[in-house]
């Protein structure tokens, strides 16, 4: 699967973001030190105030780093577990039949540049496409506080028996069953509220693509590939092909399906060839 995927997705920089290191074997203690000489004691005095300010801050940025594989590893032994999107296919014949995977909630942040500054702040290792896709203008933050019901399904669970279909295919498809895509904001808010995500995980959003700045257009995906958390981007374009393994997460769409629609579905939904 990872394989697969590694053709679509953009690779991110091994050293995106690098912890700060204690001093070996050592801790900075917040008390000054007497001397006879009163330069010394005013300018010894300032260097511990400079090291307990530093002291603090490295403090702060591991209370707040979440994505680091170090505290992926804990948040898996402390956190209650989000069960995995990634289940045995089944194929889906309604959006309404299918549970919901995971609620989150979206509209907590001012502008993008608040969300981008959150990832950072918890280590979230961004890519560069998925970097320059939160600096668009057309990314956009909901102005409402609003929960989300994401739904994962896998591209074979839509009815594909081909090993890959396009990104315009899947998406018709999903409609026709009554899903819809997801705002933008959903992946970076994914990102901050699932820090359990399996190793291996990678989930697709299904969304509007955002256009690069060279107007390539990009969706992201919210992974896990072993080294900690990340938030990437992906070919977008009508043509992109997608992995059947690859699941994809949508909401319902605004209006569910009528019974007779479900049930006509239901009854003819066939595997579709590509």
């Amino acid at each position: 699967m990872l394989t697969q995927l590694s053709h679509h997705i953009e690779r991110v920089p091994s050293c995106a973001h690098e912890r700060l290191h204690r001093t070996a074997g050592k801790d900075v203690g917040c008390h000054a030190m007497s001397h006879r000489s009163i330069g010394w004691r005013r300018g010894g005095t300032h260097l511990v105030a400079m090291l307990c300010a530093a002291r603090i801050v490295l403090f702060s940025h591991e209370a707040e780093a979440q994505c680091s594989a170090r505290d992926v590893l804990q948040n898996h032994l402390i956190l209650k577990k989000t069960p995995s999107a990634d289940m045995p296919p089944v194929l889906v014949r309604s959006a309404v039949a299918v549970p919901v995977w995971k609620t989150i909630t979206v509209g907590t942040f001012a502008n993008s540049f608040s969300l981008r500054n959150a990832l950072d702040a918890a280590g979230c290792r961004i890519g560069d496409l998925a970097g320059e896709i939160l600096a668009r203008p057309a990314f956009t933050v909901s102005a409402t506080k609003t929960n989300v019901e994401l739904i994962a399904v896998s591209v074979a669970e839509l009815g594909f028996q081909t090993d890959t279909a396009s990104l315009a295919d899947i998406y018709a498809r999903a409609r026709q069953l009554g899903f819809g895509l997801a705002a933008a904001e959903v992946a970076p808010q994914l990102r901050l509220q699932y820090f359990d995500q399996p190793i291996g995980e990678f989930l697709v959003v299904g969304m509007e693509p955002v256009k690069t700045w060279a107007g390539d257009p990009v969706i992201l995906t919210v992974a896990n590939g072993g080294a900690g958390l990340l938030l990437i981007g992906q070919d977008g374009s009508a043509d992109a092909e997608i992995s059947a393994v690859s699941r994809i997460l949508f909401v319902r769409a605004n209006e569910a399906l009528p019974a007779e629609a479900a049930h006509v579905l239901d009854e003819t939904a066939a595997p579709v060839h590509r």
